[in-house]
């Protein structure tokens, strides 16, 4: 059975939409997911499925924690090909001296469309940068996310809001190497 990697939109941050790791597996076990294991505790959840149509997986995910949490988060999915994908297609991963852990991949719910990304790519925001492929921002914070010059809010009116979740390379690449394993696991 494949691995998919579920991202959690906006939970336990801030003290809202607080969900326990532990629930999130026991939800993932009563959806017949298989192995899940989550990773940190930010929402993200890997696990193996039979099930192929990943708009179906989500939608059952989301109206599981609605179900059990009272909220609806987004939840934006990845196969491990498609995450093989992002990782090899990141502008940055062949620059040296910089710090893994201020780059920051955000997962989009749908695909940008040629105007978005060129709003996107206009915005004025350097020393950061963005770069937007189809279903993925790759972004840059030299000075760390504090004090961003990017607004997730007008990136957010950008994409007409579409959901979005973000996670820094060093979780990105772990979710990766998590989902190889739970793939191969018997």
């Amino acid at each position: 059975m494949p691995a998919v990697i579920a991202m959690l939109r906006g939970v336990n941050v801030g003290g809202h939409h607080k969900i326990k790791m532990e629930v999130l597996r026991t939800l993932c076990a009563s959806l017949k997911f298989d192995c899940a294991q989550t990773y940190l505790q930010s929402g993200n959840v890997v696990f193996r499925t039979s099930t192929r149509n990943l708009h179906q997986i989500s939608a059952a995910l989301e109206a599981a924690i609605e179900k059990r949490l009272g909220f609806r988060p987004a939840v934006i999915l990845r196969t491990v090909p498609e995450l093989r994908s992002v990782i090899a297609q990141s502008p940055f991963a062949k620059r040296s001296g910089l710090n893994p852990g201020l780059l920051v991949v955000a997962f989009l719910g749908g695909a940008t469309t040629p105007a978005s990304r060129k709003a996107l790519l206009a915005l004025d925001i350097a020393p950061e940068e963005l770069h937007a492929h189809d279903r993925e921002l790759h972004i840059y914070f030299p000075n760390g996310q504090a004090r961003p010059r990017l607004s997730w809010a007008l990136v957010d009116k950008i994409l007409n809001k579409m959901p979005l979740t973000a996670r820094n390379w060093n979780t990105v690449t772990r979710l990766l190497e998590i989902a190889e394993s739970v793939e191969k696991s018997l």
